[in-house]
């Protein structure tokens, strides 16, 4: 059975389809999370150091420009519909106070917030949403997207690649490691991030959670 799903895996690989998924995932996952796209790059990434395709290079760019092209979609989603209801909120009442508050925190901490939710379980998607929602500047949000796209695709290709090279004979038990790896780093930044928002002032919090009502 496994040398059925490798020989698949590695006709799958080797064609120039893969190229075409890598990059509609990516997309998809920006707006539609339950797209496995970490999965198909850190596979490719995988395949890339065992058997040479697909291209390392070429699954890093894919990845990212699909991821993009997503994160804007999402952005716009999120400005049509959502900023119409923002803008709707009567000035002076507790939900405009909120939308005050996001715009300002978006404003001192966008870019940031964007890169590091892409390493959020469901973050990227949230991020983006309430970014095109609450107005975030698109010439702002554009290279921020882009860093956190680049940064995403080299990441999820080079744990695949150390997975490939770690088994180059056996690249179903690399896919394994890459994944495991690719979940290591995302529990990890649970971890840090529950542990700054328990260390936060209470008040403060509390700001955050008036600001979430919607």
């Amino acid at each position: 059975m496994s040398d059925a799903i490798l020989h698949f895996a590695d006709e799958l690989m080797s064609s120039w389809w893969i190229y075409l998924a890598l990059w509609g995932f990516a997309a998809l996952d920006g707006f539609f999370p339950a797209i496995p796209s970490e999965t198909l790059v850190v596979t490719a990434g995988v395949f890339a150091a065992a058997s040479g395709e697909p291209n390392l290079y070429a699954v890093i760019v894919v990845a990212a420009v699909g991821a993009f092209i997503g994160d804007h979609v999402s952005y716009a989603l999120g400005r049509g519909a959502g900023g119409r209801l923002l803008d709707r909120v009567k000035p002076g009442t507790k939900r405009h106070a909120a939308v005050l508050w996001a715009r300002q925190a978006l404003a001192e901490r966008g870019g940031l917030v964007l890169v590091v939710a892409r390493y959020v379980p469901g973050g990227r998607t949230a991020v983006t949403l309430t970014m095109g929602s609450v107005r975030f500047p698109l010439r702002r949000f554009t290279p921020y997207a882009a860093l956190a796209a680049i940064s995403w695709g080299v990441y999820c290709t080079l744990v695949g690649y150390i997975g490939g090279k770690a088994f180059e004979d056996n690249p179903l038990k690399g896919v394994a490691l890459g994944i495991g790896l690719a979940l290591a780093v995302t529990l990890i930044v649970e971890l840090v991030r529950h542990r700054l928002r328990k260390n936060r002032p209470e008040s403060e919090l509390k700001e955050q959670d008036r600001s979430l009502i919607a």
